[in-house]
């Protein structure tokens, strides 16, 4: 059995860095003509040079997923250069907050605007395309927050919830036209965001304490589901949310965490 994604489209968000640059570097390493997108252009200049190193094909673009207006510019882009869009990634995520009583404004806003609005707008210009073909594969950045949020999370938590169940209604909608929907739930893993690797080592037990397989996770473990989900393998896999989190919800211990993070925030 094999993955074969050999000249499929695809479109990453937030591949500048951390989960998203490695997903699309792990699409363009299976064949996948990968367009990178970020905010940030000299992230997306060392991801161009690393695909023409490693003689990968694609294109990068600057792109703020809150822009409709520029994700049009973009999805035409790459319709007229490449005929077709066959897999989009939603990786593109703030995650930031504070409790509800001394959340900021701006902070709930910079979470609902770009880890849902943003998308939603992607997946606004890109569905059209997809039912044209008559197939697709469409993959969200979820978060085991949008089931168990932790303690200060409420921006986040909130709108990971909303990419949930934005990812089930948009399933039904395009079922008909043979185009899957899913989203993926990364767990403990680090990255340039979170820093979990680089927090004192007793906090980082009482993280991995939290997990059926007390370890951390790998990027490779995100963008190993990503190509199985955009391959004809998943073709009847939709509207899920698939966790790749060490088991994080295998047991009754997501608890600690909670209490865990209540206690840090105490702290502070």
């Amino acid at each position: 059995m094999i993955i074969d994604l050999q000249g499929k489209v695809a479109i990453v968000t937030g591949a500048g860095r951390g989960i998203g640059r490695h997903i699309a570097l792990t699409l363009a390493k299976e064949g996948v003509i990968t367009i990178a997108t970020d905010i940030k252009q000299e992230q997306l200049d060392e991801l161009a040079l690393q695909f023409a190193e490693e003689q990968l094909t694609g294109a990068q673009f600057i792109c703020d997923v809150r822009d409709s207006a520029r994700i049009a510019e973009v999805v035409e882009e790459v319709r007229n250069r490449f005929g077709r869009i066959d897999i989009l990634i939603n990786n593109a995520g703030v995650a930031s907050g504070g409790t509800v009583e001394l959340l900021k404004e701006d902070i709930w806003d910079a979470n609902m605007d770009i880890n849902m609005k943003g998308t939603f707008l992607m997946c606004q210009a890109v569905v059209p395309i997809m039912k044209a073909q008559g197939s697709g594969r469409i993959l969200n950045a979820a978060s085991f927050a949008a089931i168990v949020p932790a303690y200060g999370s409420a921006a986040y938590a909130s709108s990971k919830a909303a990419v949930k169940q934005f990812t089930r209604v948009l399933a039904g909608e395009l079922g008909p036209y043979d185009i899957t929907v899913n989203c993926y739930s990364p767990g403990m893993i680090p990255t340039e965001m979170n820093h979990f690797a680089e927090q004192p080592e007793e906090r980082q037990q009482r993280l991995l304490d939290t997990l059926t397989l007390r370890r951390w996770g790998s990027k490779d473990d995100v963008a190993n589901l990503i190509c199985f989900l955009a391959s004809d393998l998943a073709g009847y896999i939709t509207g899920t949310m698939i966790d790749v989190s060490g088991g994080k919800f295998a047991t009754q211990i997501p608890s600690i965490a909670y209490e865990a993070a209540r206690k840090d925030a105490l702290r502070t």
